[in-house]
Order: C-alpha cells, then structure tokens, then sequence
C-alpha cells in the first residue's frame, strides 16, 4: 500500500534482482538481535518465521523501551513519495551508528501489487526480504482476514434464508464481501439469484480485503482475547425497531476468530541489512488507520534501541489516526516523527504541475527550481504543524531522486528550519542504511533535546491527543477538519447526522473518529494542493466500524474496491522455467 520511490537503482538493477542477490541471515539469528528466543518462533520456510504472541509479550515485559518514531509524510502524488523505503533505510542506518533497531511496517495488498502501485518492501537497496513473500501471500494473514469476514457474511445470508430469527432488515445490511484482488465488476452486485435454495435475492458488493474492518481490528487488537471481543462488536445492520444486530448476535464472532488465531501472531523478516522487521496487518489507508498492528509494536518496542513504524498517506492520514486512534489501544508514546518530503511533490504542491501513475513525469518539473519548491512548501508546513498538534517533535527526511538538485534540497531545508525542525537529505534508496546515516543522527539529537526540555519524568516528549473520548462524535469530526486539515467547517447532509445521532443512541459516543477523504490533498478535494484554508468538509454519510473502535465519516467519493490499469502490472508478470517470478517490481 506504500509506493517505492522507483523500480530501478542507478546501477539498473530492478527491485527484485537486489533483493535476490541477498544474503539473509537464519530467522533465528535475527530473533536472537531482538532478544526473542527460537522457541517463540515458528518458522514460513526460509526468511520468515511467526511470534508466538502472549508468550512473546510475557517474555519481553519487563525490557525497558526503546524509542518510538513514527515515518509520515507530506500529502503524496499518486506515485507515492517512499515512506517505506525510508523506514527500512533509517532502521538500517541506526545499525550504523551503534544503535539496535527494529522496524514495524504494513502487509502487502496483492491488488495494487498487481495492479499499479507497486509493493510494499521498499526499494532499491532499502528493502524487507524476502521481496516476493512478503508481497504474495506472506504467511497467508491477507487470506485469513478474507475467509473470516466472508465467513460472517456467509453465516448473514444463511441467517436470512433459514427465516431471519433476529428480524434483520434486509436494505440495512452493511456488510459486504472481501477478496484481495483489484476488481471493480464487484463493486456492485446481485446475490441470491436462482432458486429458492440459493438464497435470499438483495444488492450487495465486494471491497478489497485491506479495507475490511476484521482487516482494522487484526491491527488494532492487543491479545487475541481482545480479538474476539471486537469481532463480537461488529455492527452488520439493524432490526425492524432499528437495534444494531451484531457477529455475536449471529453467532458468527467465534468462528471468525478460530480462522484468525494464527494471523493475529506477527511476522518477522529483515531488511537487506538484516535489521529486524515485524510485518503485520495492512489496513485500507483512507477508511481505516492505515497502520500495522498494535501487537508488532508491543514486541518491537522492547527489542531494541528504536522501533520505527509507518503510518499510510500523508500526517493528515496516517499520522492522526496514529496518534489518536493506534496510540489509544496500545499505550505507547511516540517519541518523535519523521516527515519524508521529496522535491518532485513540493513541486506538484506549487500548482503548476501534474503526475499520474504508470506516465513520465513531466520534463519541466524535472530541471532545477528552487522556486517551484518554495512555491509548494505550504503543505510541508502544514503537515509539520500536525505532527506538532499532538506534541511531538518532527524531523524532515528529505527523500533524494537523482534528478533532484542541490539547491532544491537546500529550499527543503530552509522551510524545515523556519518551522523548527532539523531535516537530512537521504540516499537510502541507493545507498542503503549509510545513506539515512544524517537522518537517524538528526532523530537521535532532536529525541535527547526534546527529553531535556521535557518537565515530564515518564516520557520525553509531551505527546496529547487531539480530541478526548468524551467528546461527541461531531466534535471530534470537526476537530479533526479544522485543526488538522485546515478546513473552516463541516457540513453535513441529512442522512450523515441521522447516523450520528443513531450511533451515540446506540452507546456509541466515545468512539474515535477515522475521517474517509483524498489522501492526494489535506483537503477532501483531491484537486486542491498545497495546504488549502476556510474550506467546506462535506460529509455525506457516516459508517460505523464498531469493532475496530471508530466511526468513519465519507467525505468525497472512496472507493474501496480499485480497479484495474490499461495496462496492470499482472499482465508483466510470470515465472520463468527455473521456477523464477519474473516482472514484480
């Protein structure tokens, strides 16, 4: 769901090839760094292995933490601005520094790696290895999430057939089905259809596995006790008297956590570096949290020095529902963050340029100019301001392309000191660890002045939540569209205010808020660049995620089913006579 800054190395070198011409290091070997023993392991063959959780988490409590810094970004272009590749780079630039780090990222979606936007590893000589695994199957999480939540609707749709005891009304029915495949003829479809035996006839659809809530709670659940309890809550329609009718009241919720019992447990692989990296649970970036799960990260922060984790999109997106949504349910302080900003984006913030994915990027945007780079610094400031709205201090990761120009950097790092923020042009992605060393170096430096500045003697930095639980549902909407992405109110149709209304009479007021918008604007307009003020946040209807533990308002048109390319990446896909996969990345 994270982009690659590009497919090729200057050498030429594709993705793939570097990642093959690895030398992994034993999985156990790895674990060993972390201070988890080979018997809380269970090996996927070569190069991955599952945490066996609860003895994992009673195995590690009593280590102290280490440093939590979140990677984040300014708002993207569709190509993405590498937020992964920097997160394994700067995980292995720690190692560099004599620092043990570990690094929590996000399971690959096979739709957009088979569609266009590429995997979810990294890039170029700052990858997680295996590349193939972790973006086909991996240990088969994506797979188990799919079968859980189609299990549920499955177990809806017989309920209907075999007389609908719990009196569910038919056109309220939330819940669809899920595959993990780009697909939009599944947006919209027929069920039932045939025979009385077949079913009940009544409109449905399919989204895409990663945006499924069982997707969100295998994220955000802290045992897999909590597992369950939350599959229990998940709210699929209501009855004739307008009650929420939920998978425990279809006796759904204990099946769907048997087929997760395995897929709640943690992945760990490594860098091309062999820093330690947890990958785990890949939630849908524009309707849910877009982070990995809260159970990786409770491991990684006590196996090392640092534990690096990345949040979807931009610190409109992911940020926020980090800090407000994943830091909630885990209990953990991020002590710093890192905002990865490239000149090719800030040049698309100034207006007066446009990418697509899949085309050439234009030639005026390629040659040097500094001004274009001012021109678009608002949204770098902006998204500065968001890290700094919940008190955490902010580095610039200034993701270098070999097109850049020396005076484009220093524009960067001339808007990064205005705001108060160090910044450190990164050669990771052809460099490896060596090239984020100045990156980790500025982290390290801002972490200790941050502690010494901070009054407080549990934490180091003094990290707040935006919005209290307390509040109501339209408060924290409206706090998040004002303060975080600038708007100057919200407005709302009928029927979203319905919801609302609905969903604090049903008990559920205190739940967080995960705003549905662009992830191409801190706007919902996804036309609208730069940081945009005094706007109108349309909200059109609001669904509940009962389960996962927040609301998501629809501000604009999500789809959550993609859809495939002219041209997708599937149809350069194959393997070779040697058993070779040949055309990923």
């Amino acid at each position: 769901m994270s982009g690659t800054t590009t497919t090729t190395t200057s050498g030429g070198r594709s993705n793939l090839q570097i990642a093959r011409g690895a030398r992994l290091l034993p999985i156990r070997e790895i674990a060993h760094s972390m201070g988890i023993k080979s018997e809380l392991l269970e090996p996927y063959g070569e190069g991955v292995a599952k945490i066996k959780l609860e003895e994992a988490l009673e195995e590690l409590e009593e280590r102290p933490k280490g440093r939590y810094i979140l990677v984040s970004a300014i708002t993207p272009t569709p190509l993405g601005e590498g937020k992964t590749t920097t997160t394994v780079g700067l995980g292995q630039a720690f190692s560099h520094i004599g620092k043990r780090a570990t690094i929590a990222i996000r399971q690959a979606s096979m739709g957009p790696a088979f569609g266009i936007k590429g995997g979810a590893a990294g890039g170029g000589y700052s990858q997680v290895v295996p590349m193939e695994r972790l973006n086909l199957h991996l240990t088969g999480d994506g797979h188990a999430v799919t079968e859980a939540h189609n299990m549920l609707s499955a177990i809806i749709d017989n309920h209907l057939h075999q007389g609908n005891e719990l009196g569910i009304e038919l056109h309220s029915i939330s819940w669809r089905r899920v595959v993990d495949v780009n697909d939009r003829a599944l947006r919209n479809i027929i069920i039932g259809l045939g025979s009385k035996a077949d079913g009940i006839p009544r409109q449905t659809g399919f989204d895409i596995t990663a945006a499924s809530e069982v997707m969100a709670i295998l994220a955000l659940s802290s045992s897999l006790k909590d597992l369950r309890e939350r599959l229990g809550r998940i709210v699929v329609g209501t009855n004739g008297v307008g009650e929420p009718v939920s998978a425990e009241d279809l006796k759904a919720a204990g099946a769907m956590a048997v087929i997760l019992k395995e897929a709640i447990k943690p992945n760990l692989m490594q860098t091309l570096e062999g820093t330690p990296a947890l990958v785990h649970a890949g939630p849908f970036g524009n309707i849910a949290t877009g982070n990995s799960s809260v159970v990786a990260d409770l491991i990684g922060i006590r196996s090392g020095d640092y534990l690096i984790t990345e949040a979807g999109f931009g610190a409109d997106m992911g940020a926020e529902r980090f800090f407000n949504i994943k830091c909630r349910v885990s209990g953990l302080r991020p002590d710093a963050a890192v905002v990865v900003a490239t000149v090719r984006a800030l040049k698309v913030h100034s207006g007066r340029y446009e990418v697509a994915a899949g085309k050439p990027l234009p030639e005026e945007l390629l040659k040097e100019n500094p001004d274009d780079v001012y021109a678009g610094a608002e949204n770098l400031k902006k998204q500065l301001e968001n890290i700094k709205l919940h008190g955490i201090p902010a580095v610039v990761a200034i993701n270098a392309f070999p097109t850049d120009h020396p005076s484009e950097h220093r524009a960067i790092e001339e808007v990064a000191k205005q705001m108060g923020a160090k910044a450190a042009v990164c050669n990771h992605f052809a460099e490896g660890g060596k090239g984020a060393i100045l990156l980790a170096e500025a982290l390290e430096k801002t972490i200790e002045e941050e502690k010494e500045r901070s009054s407080s003697s549990s934490s180091s930095s003094s990290f707040r939540f935006l919005y209290p639980l307390e509040a109501s549902l339209k408060q924290k909407i409206e706090t998040i569209a004002k303060e975080v992405y600038g708007a100057g109110k919200v407005e709302y149709e009928q029927e979203a205010l319905r919801q609302l209304e609905r969903y604090e009479g049903w008990g559920f007021r205190k739940l967080a808020v995960c705003i549905a918008k662009t992830h191409l604007s801190i706007s919902s307009d996804p036309a609208l660049k730069g940081a945009p003020l005094g706007w109108v946040l349309p909200v059109r209807e609001v669904r509940l995620s009962a389960g996962a533990g927040f609301i998501y308002p629809i501000c604009g048109q999500m789809r959550t089913m993609p859809g495939l390319s002219a041209s997708p990446a599937a149809q350069s896909i194959d393997i070779d006579d040697d058993g070779q996969i040949v055309g990923l990345f």
